[in-house]
């Protein structure tokens, strides 16, 4: 056998945390086939139109914060004024925000965690929530103006399934806030499960692919820009929980401010393509890591390798499909490391302390 060739154990990887990522495509379909316009839901967003609330402020933690770059984009895109901040740092340091000229969307897969509890708390009714949650019966939906559900069912460790329905549910909820018809948001959305499942079909394939690539790497990074940003985030966020294995998650622009120093053989860059509006540059950049001695692949629709190539399905659907590679690599990691992926050790699913 070529000593150059990783063959992954799949009796390691072969865990729950893998079938949960398997189930994305079920779990994507029943969000789907829930997601429909409440009353008080009308009323918020007839309410911002009309100008009543001054600004929209994103909230939550960790891939459940990352997964709200779209909706801010896309906010802002249409007049609005949107913030996004964490919760525990709106709770202590921006409370000012809690009146009742701020619309708070507040996005928790458990609504049980410390910094949600808190903000229900903080909060007192004084500004509006929309809650984008996993759990009907939790705290945050209690204290909420409206409430939005993802369909992710129970979910082993690191967050896949949730991660993805929240972005799914989100952009519902962005064109609900701007505007759009219902109606039509759902059938932008449809195309998603079969692409998902596609992907996910020759996940095998994607892992051995992945786990060659990677099999002397020491330093990974993500980098995008704009709503590719949630990727680069919650990616990062994964990899480390899946596989205590150090990875970071930065703008492209970013990138260039001091990490373009650590290229070498050893440093790998995932550059997210993106839309029309930066692909250029982050183009340029890929382009530029590789000539500087790193290793890089393009992620999108234009990636010279499979496990990177992603669907063309516009701007709506590509934050659901971006996360899929990173997920490919917390397997083909775990493999290498011969570990199975997305066991907790210290971490749990719930994270009841601040």
């Amino acid at each position: 056998m070529n000593p150059d060739i990783a063959t992954p154990d799949f009796r390691i990887v072969e865990g729950k945390y893998l079938e949960d990522i398997l189930d994305q495509p079920r779990a994507l379909d029943a969000t789907l086939g829930s997601l429909e316009l409440s009353q008080p839901l009308t009323d918020l967003s007839r309410r911002l139109s009309e100008g009543k609330f001054h600004r929209v402020v994103l909230t939550g933690m960790g891939s459940s914060f990352h997964a709200l770059h779209p909706l801010n984009l896309q906010l802002i895109s249409q007049g609005f004024t949107a913030l996004m901040v964490e919760t525990s740092e709106l709770i202590h340091y921006q409370s000012r925000f809690f009146d009742p000229k701020t619309l708070i969307v507040a996005v928790s897969q458990s609504g049980q965690s410390a910094e949600m509890v808190r903000l229900a708390k903080a909060n007192g009714q004084r500004s509006c929530v929309i809650a984008v949650t996993n759990t009907p019966e939790s705290s945050l939906v209690k204290h909420s103006t409206a409430a939005l559900f993802t369909q992710a069912g129970r979910e082993f460790s690191v967050s896949c399934k949730t991660y993805v329905t929240a972005l799914m549910v989100l952009k519902f909820l962005g064109d609900v806030l701007c505007q759009r018809d219902p109606e039509q948001s759902c059938s932008d959305l449809k195309i998603t499960v079969p692409s998902v499942a596609q992907y996910l079909s020759r996940w095998r394939e994607h892992v051995e692919l992945l786990a060659n690539q990677l099999r002397r790497i020491r330093h990974l990074f993500f980098v995008g820009r704009g709503a590719s940003l949630a990727a680069v985030g919650t990616g990062a966020l994964i990899i480390k929980e899946s596989d205590h294995f150090h990875a970071e998650g930065m703008s492209s622009a970013a990138f260039r401010h001091g990490p373009f120093e650590m290229l070498s053989h050893d440093t790998f860059v995932a550059v997210f393509s993106g839309d029309d509006k930066t692909r250029d540059l982050n183009q340029r950049l890929l382009a530029d890591i590789q000539q500087g001695g790193g290793c890089a692949e393009f992620v999108g629709q234009d990636s010279a390798l499979a496990p990177f190539r992603l669907d063309n399905h516009g701007d709506n659907i590509r934050p659901i499909l971006e996360i899929l590679p990173v997920q490919m690599i917390t397997i083909a990691l775990a493999a290498l490391a011969n570990r199975e992926a997305g066991k907790f050790e210290r971490a749990t699913k719930v994270t009841t302390t601040e």
